[in-house]
């Protein structure tokens, strides 16, 4: 409620003709039938706003293989311990690591005219870590994966606050909404009088960095090799607004 009527105001402060009549998620129609005198024209808008990301997600796990099940997951308890040990020792907090996935299933080879034989099991364990401090995003990927971890599903970047980036995008989309209602008006020779509908949608692009799997030569064991290349880049916000206007003459 507090953003609607903030957008109400913003709306307001920009110098519409009278205040919104409808709010929507998905665009309205026209609640009423306009007179004679009157005409109707939809619009849309785009804001967008481009921010450096300030987090990343990063996706872990690790997989162990055993003859048996038990075997299979005592291995992945103490390999997934030392990955997020070091993760938190990383610098990475303990609230921002959560287990995404765990799953335990039977190998199994194939044979022609033979019904599948089991010959082991694979354990699974996966957890997604907030990095917070994107210029050690590499390194942690490093120690994770020097410490047990040999899957990487992927790593997003994110921003830590959302709603801010939204609302310079709605500021830019609004505006220049206005502005189009006002050119039309002015080359059909009419003016705005009502803002009919009004709804948004909204657009976060992200960019993603999918680490190749990472091999490091014996011949560099001397020399500590550089930490795995994290390029956070920019993140694109876009509001798209829709507005049905009445004009007159």
């Amino acid at each position: 409620m507090i953003r609607a009527l903030a957008l109400v105001f913003c709306l307001s402060a920009l110098g519409l003709a009278a205040p919104v009549q409808a709010l929507a998620a998905s665009p309205a129609t026209v609640p009423t039938a306009l007179d004679a005198s009157a005409s109707a024209i939809s619009l849309s808008a785009d804001g967008e706003i481009k921010l450096a990301p300030d987090i990343a997600r990063l996706q872990l796990g690790v997989t162990t293989h055993g003859a048996t099940a038990a075997e299979a997951l005592a291995k992945n308890r103490e390999r997934m311990a030392a990955a997020v040990a070091t993760l938190k020792a990383s610098g990475v907090a303990a609230k921002d690591i959560q287990t995404s996935g765990v799953n335990l299933n039977p190998d199994y080879v194939y044979e022609q005219n033979r019904p599948p034989k089991i010959t082991g099991y694979s354990a699974g364990n996966a957890v997604t870590a907030v990095i917070r401090d994107l210029a050690k995003a590499g390194a942690v990927i490093d120690k994770a994966t020097d410490a047990g971890a040999n899957n990487i599903n992927g790593l997003s970047f994110d921003l830590s606050d959302r709603h801010a980036a939204e609302d310079q995008a709605r500021l830019v989309a609004t505006k220049a909404l206005q502005q189009k209602a006002s050119l039309y008006a002015q080359a059909l020779g009419l003016r705005v009088t009502r803002l009919v509908t009004f709804s948004e949608g909204a657009d976060f692009a992200q960019p993603i960095y999918a680490p190749q799997p990472m091999v490091r030569a014996m011949a560099m064991a001397a020399a500590p090799p550089p930490p795995t290349t994290v390029e956070p880049g920019d993140m694109t916000v876009r509001i798209t607004v829709n507005a049905v206007y009445e004009m007159r003459p």
